[in-house]
């Protein structure tokens, strides 16, 4: 969480149960295959239980990401749903940097959730944002949790957003990574599938793997097929697109918003919302236009 306060949406502005239903359906009408429930933290909404469940019914792979801490209480819920995959974000294993970073003393309630999870047979991936000198001590430890455990960790390259204090020397990059990790174990890559964001690689003799998500020093953004609809309903078509298209308005209109997805989708840059660029190096990340990432969720 960022240190300063936020003002959250009120819910009059955000999407409700069945207008995420409805456009989840103009969506999956159009040859959508998976939808993820991500944040911010998708678990908190009172009427979480209700989407899940509405979402399920759809012939789609249905996916979330959580900080975790719900896990308990809605797991009856998210195996109704049929969800076999669920992503938690977990920065650290030491429970004082947890608190640092996430300003909520539930460590313990998160690592207990994970557990439950592996006992209930669901596929767990942890999101790990490598940060320069605040937790890429820690690569070896989340590497070591993968020896006898079934997990992925997915390391991913500090990104620059609205409030996060970006810098280019605060990221650990996908080359630092292996390099880091290659000192103590025997890696080798696995062939990802067409539409990847993580680039995949096993230990042999691991249970489980681990993953690195390199937007900035390697984007996937030829290949990448990922549209995002923010809590507001507000459709990105890149995680850092200048523009948003506003579909809960028009549905709320009674319009077609088919017309207004396609335009979305034609508008999309070539790379990382055109804003980026290959020498981010030099990048201020206060320039950038676009949300805080906890306020673009989807």
């Amino acid at each position: 969480m960022p240190e300063e306060d936020y003002d959250f949406t009120p819910a009059s502005r955000l999407m409700q149960p069945t207008e995420v239903l409805a456009l989840a359906k103009t969506f999956v009408a159009q040859g959508v295959k998976k939808i993820r429930l991500t944040g911010g933290e998708p678990l908190v909404r009172k009427d979480a239980a209700e989407i899940i469940l509405g979402l399920g019914k759809l012939p789609v792979e249905l996916v979330i990401t959580t900080n975790g801490t719900r896990i308990a209480e809605m797991l009856p819920v998210l195996i109704e749903a049929g969800i076999k995959t669920i992503n938690i974000s977990l920065d650290t294993l030491e429970p004082n940097k947890f608190l640092l970073i996430t300003r909520r003393d539930v460590f313990h309630q998160v690592r207990s959730n994970i557990e439950l999870l592996l006992q209930h047979k669901i596929t767990v991936k942890i999101n790990m944002v490598v940060m320069k000198g605040l937790n890429d001590d820690e690569i070896k430890d989340f590497i070591d949790w993968t020896k006898h455990n079934p997990i992925q960790i997915r390391f991913i390259e500090f990104m620059p957003f609205a409030g996060n204090k970006w810098t280019s020397n605060k990221m650990f990059s996908l080359q630092e990574i292996l390099q880091l990790i290659e000192k103590d174990f025997i890696v080798l890559p696995v062939k990802s599938a067409p539409n990847d964001t993580a680039k995949g690689f096993m230990i042999p003799g691991h249970e489980g793997s681990f993953a690195i998500i390199s937007t900035m020093t390697a984007p996937f953004c030829s290949t990448c097929n990922r549209m995002r609809l923010t809590a507001d309903g507000k459709l990105k078509n890149c995680l850092f697109s200048v523009g948003e298209t506003d579909l809960l308005t028009a549905l709320r209109a009674g319009n077609d918003v088919l017309p207004l997805i396609k335009a979305s989708i034609w508008a999309k840059e070539k790379e990382l919302g055109g804003q980026l660029g290959k020498h981010f190096e030099s990048l201020d990340a206060e320039t950038l236009t676009n949300r805080s990432m906890i306020t673009i969720g989807g």
